[in-house]
């Protein structure tokens, strides 16, 4: 099978489409055709080794991730595709189930085929409205956003500002937070509001150009979707109108990504409350462009790959 290893840290060029052995299922794993995988900021962290992160940050991704290279040559966590094979104890799954989700740490999405544990990665049935690209936007995002906000306690009627809301985390939340029944303001660049609107949001801010919320402008919860990597007037003063209780980051704790969420998510998918958002598509093949375009931080939504 064709697949793009990563055997040392550095830029996208590390990344070397080829040509290896076909996993083969264990007793309780399912072999997953991929027909599609996501290219997400995590990815990118891992492939550079973070060599502009804290030194802290740094030294805890090495110890999780490899020392000098990544443990796990194929990286990626994040894909859509067909269950070809199951092991003899797998009861949960059946060959040619339509799947979708992640593998979180143990990668190996950047290939044709992908082995994990039926019961131990965050797999479920692909919502049946979507292609398999249109599945493969879903889970990142949507499970970040969905571990934040479901912590919050959102109360119908609760205004809820969404920092960042272009993105794939953000793209999400604001679609998440208007299913809790928040009044929704989005904040992202002048040439992504329209897009923000149309996935639900009440309110747009372009924060190159304002430096401070509307006048009177009240907020229950500030959800900031893209953490210390991006920043602005307009952040700090939205961050300084709420108790800092009511200030979530993403870089506030590690999300846990659970099953139950994905099939939650897959629930409000089918039933038109949640709409994936793909900014670029590329074939595998080009595996290092995917990884430099989402390095430079100016995507809307999700890049993912076509097997």
């Amino acid at each position: 099978m064709k697949a793009a290893l990563c055997t040392r840290y550095g830029p996208p060029e590390v990344l070397q489409l080829r040509d290896v052995p076909k996993p083969v299922p264990r007793k309780r794993d399912v072999l997953i055709r991929i027909h599609a995988a996501a290219v997400t900021v995590s990815d990118v962290y891992i492939r550079s080794g973070v060599p502009t992160a804290q030194l802290w940050f740094r030294v805890l991704s090495r110890l999780a991730v490899g020392l000098r290279r990544p443990r796990r040559s194929i990286i990626g966590m994040v894909m859509a595709g067909e269950i070809e094979a199951i092991g003899s104890g797998v009861t949960r799954f059946r060959v040619g189930d339509r799947v979708y989700g992640s593998t979180i740490m143990r990668m190996g999405c950047y290939a044709e085929y992908t082995r994990i544990p039926a019961k131990g990665g965050v797999l479920a049935p692909a919502p049946r409205n979507l292609t398999h690209e249109e599945a493969a936007a879903i889970p990142y995002g949507g499970l970040i956003a969905w571990h934040f906000l479901s912590k919050a306690d959102i109360r119908p009627g609760q205004h809820v500002l969404v920092y960042g809301a272009s993105g794939a985390i953000g793209t999400a939340a604001v679609q998440i937070a208007k299913h809790f029944g928040a009044q929704v303001t989005g904040v992202c660049s002048g040439v992504n509001t329209e897009l923000v609107r149309s996935l639900g949001a009440d309110a747009v801010l372009d924060y190159t150009k304002e430096d401070t919320p509307p006048p009177g402008a009240r907020y229950d919860l500030v959800f900031d979707a893209v953490g210390r990597r991006k920043t602005s007037a307009l952040k700090v003063a939205c961050i300084a109108a709420v108790a800092p209780e009511r200030y979530l980051s993403v870089d506030k704790g590690m999300p846990v990504f659970r099953r139950k969420n994905l099939l939650r998510l897959t629930e409000l998918v089918e039933a038109g409350v949640v709409r994936p958002v793909i900014d670029k598509r590329y074939p595998l093949e080009e595996i290092a462009e995917a990884q430099r375009y989402v390095e430079l931080r100016h995507k809307k939504g999700n890049v993912v790959i076509a097997m």
